[in-house]
C-alpha cells in the first residue's frame, strides 16, 4: 500500500505518516476533553443517564459535522458502494455504547484519574488486533516494532504512574473501588476490540465521515436499551432524563467534543493504523489530567513525591508517543498492508485500485464534486438550535471550576482542532 508521502495537486506537502500522527494527538486533546463532563456522576445523576446524554449529543454530532464537511450525496453514495460495512459500523457503535456505560461507573467507583489510564489499556488491545488481522508491523524491522510497542506501553506505563500519584480517597467501598477497576479494565477491551471494525472499514476505502455515521446508530439504540433496563423501563428512564435536563447541556457538548475527537482518531487510524494511532489518542491521558488537575482542582493537596510521579509520568507518556511518532511504516511493512487491503476487496467485490487510491488521500466516490442540497443547511441549524434550547435551560452545577484554566484548555484545543483540519482538508479533502 503506498502511502503516497509526497505532495498531489497542490494539496499540504505533508505526508500521510506526518497527518496521521498529528490527527492523533488532536484526538487525544478533544478525547481528554470530552470526559470532563463525566464529573456529573459525583452529583448522584446515574451513570446511564450521564451515558445517555452525552450519546445524544454523540448521535446530533455524528450527521451533523459529516453533513457540514462533505455531504449527505457523498455519504449516502459511500455507503451504497459498502453496504457489507454498515454492519460492522453498528457493531463498532454498540461496543463504544457499553464501553462509554463502563467509563462512567469507573470514574464514580474510583475517579477520574485511576480510571482513565486503567481503560487506555485500549492502546495495548488495538495494537494486538492491528497486527494479528490487518498485518500491521509485519514485515517491519525490529527497530521499528520497538518504537510502536514501546511507546504504546510507555503510554500505559506513564498513565499507571499519573494514577498512582494522583489516587486519593474515594469514599467507596473495597467492592465499589474493585467494580471501578473491573469496569475500567472491561471499557479498555471493549474499545480496543472496536477499533477492528474501524481498521476494517479503512483499509477497504469507506470515507470516515460515512463510517461515523452509521456508527451512531449502533451507540445510541444500546445506550437506550441498557438505561431501559436498568431503570426500569422507558418511562422511567424518560423520567430521569428530565429531572437531568438542566444538566444536559454540558453532557450534550462533551458528546459534540467526543466526536471532534474521535473523528481525529478515526483518520489516525486509517492513515498509520490501530498499532499506531489509538495509543497516540491515547495521550487523553495527559488532558484529562490537566482537567482534572487544573480546571477542578483534583489534585490539590499532593505531596512532593506524588508531584515528581505526576511529571514523571507525564514525560514517560510524551517520550511513547514521540517514539510512535517516529515510526513511520516501512515498505515492507506496507506491503503487508496492501495484502490485508486486497484480501477485503477480493471478499467483497470491490475495485482494488479504487480503494487504493483512497488510502492514498484521494477523493472518493467519483472524484466528481455533488451536489449539495439545501435541506443540508437546516440540518446543520437544527443542530444549533438543540444547542441553544439546552444552554437556556442549563444552570450552573455544584462543581467548582478554575475559569481561567479552562478557557486556556478550550483554546488549546481550538487550535489543535484548526490546525488539523486545515492540514486534513488540504491534503485529503476528508478523504
Amino acid at each position: 500500500m503506498n502511502t503516497d508521502t509526497t505532495a498531489t495537486r497542490g494539496r499540504s506537502p505533508c505526508s500521510l505518516h506526518q497527518i496521521g500522527v498529528m490527527c492523533g494527538l488532536a484526538a487525544g486533546a478533544w478525547l481528554g476533553a470530552a470526559e470532563a463532563p463525566t464529573k456529573l456522576v459525583t452529583m448522584g445523576f446515574s451513570p446511564f443517564i450521564i451515558s445517555l446524554g452525552m450519546v445524544a449529543g454523540v448521535f446530533v454530532a455524528r450527521w451533523t459535522v459529516p453533513v457540514a464537511l462533505k455531504g449527505t450525496a457523498f455519504v449516502l453514495m459511500d455507503l451504497k458502494e459498502k453496504p457489507h460495512l454498515m454492519v460492522w459500523a453498528i457493531l463498532a457503535g454498540m461496543l463504544w455504547a457499553v464501553a462509554n456505560t463502563l467509563t462512567v461507573f469507573a470514574i464514580r467507583d474510583v475517579g477520574l484519574s485511576i480510571a482513565f489510564p486503567l481503560w487506555n489499556t485500549n492502546s495495548l488491545v488495538g495494537l494486538f488486533w492491528g497486527w494479528l488481522l490487518f498485518n500491521e508491523l509485519r514485515g517491519s524491522a525490529a527497530k521499528d516494532w520497538s518504537k510502536v510497542i514501546g511507546g504504546a506501553a510507555a503510554i500505559v506505563v506513564g498513565a499507571c504512574l499519573l494514577a498512582y500519584a494522583t489516587q486519593h480517597p474515594t469514599g467507596t467501598g473495597p467492592s465499589h473501588a474493585m467494580l471501578g477497576i473491573l469496569a475500567a479494565l472491561g471499557a479498555g477491551a471493549l474499545w480496543g476490540t472496536m477499533y477492528i471494525p474501524y481498521r476494517k472499514a479503512y483499509i477497504s476505502g469507506m470515507n470516515p465521515l460515512s463510517f461515523v455515521t452509521v456508527f451512531t446508530f449502533g451507540e445510541l439504540g444500546t445506550t437506550i436499551a441498557l438505561g431501559a433496563v436498568f431503570h426500569g423501563g422507558l418511562s422511567n428512564l424518560w423520567t430521569e432524563l428530565a429531572k437531568a435536563q438542566p444538566a444536559m447541556f454540558w453532557l450534550f457538548l462533551g458528546g459534540f467534543c467526543w466526536v471532534l475527537g474521535d473523528l481525529f482518531q478515526q483518520y489516525a487510524a486509517k492513515h498509520i493504523g490501530i498499532g499506531r494511532g489509538i495509543p497516540l489518542s491515547n495521550t487523553n491521558q495527559l488532558w484529562g489530567l490537566a482537567w482534572g488537575a487544573l480546571v477542578f482542582g483534583e489534585l490539590a493537596g499532593l505531596g512532593v513525591d506524588a508531584r515528581f510521579l505526576v511529571i514523571g509520568g507525564s514525560l514517560v507518556m510524551i517520550a511513547g508517543a514521540v517514539s510512535i511518532s517516529l515510526a513511520e511504516a516501512p515498505a515492507s511493512e506496507q506491503a503487508s498492508w496492501k495484502k490485508a487491503m486486497e484480501r477485503e476487496c477480493t471478499r467483497y467485490h470491490m475495485d482494488p485500485a479504487r480503494v487504493a487510491a483512497v488510502l492514498r488521500g484521494e477523493e472518493s466516490p467519483g472524484n466528481t464534486p455533488l451536489k449539495r442540497p439545501w435541506w443540508e443547511i437546516a440540518i446543520v441549524l437544527g443542530a444549533l438550535a438543540i444547542f441553544i434550547w439546552l444552554g437556556l435551560g442549563a444552570t450552573r452545577q455544584a462543581i467548582d471550576v478554575n475559569l481561567p484554566w479552562m478557557l486556556v484548555l478550550t483554546s488549546v484545543s481550538i487550535v489543535f482542532l484548526v490546525v488539523c483540519g486545515i492540514i486534513l482538508w488540504r491534503r485529503t479533502r476528508f478523504s
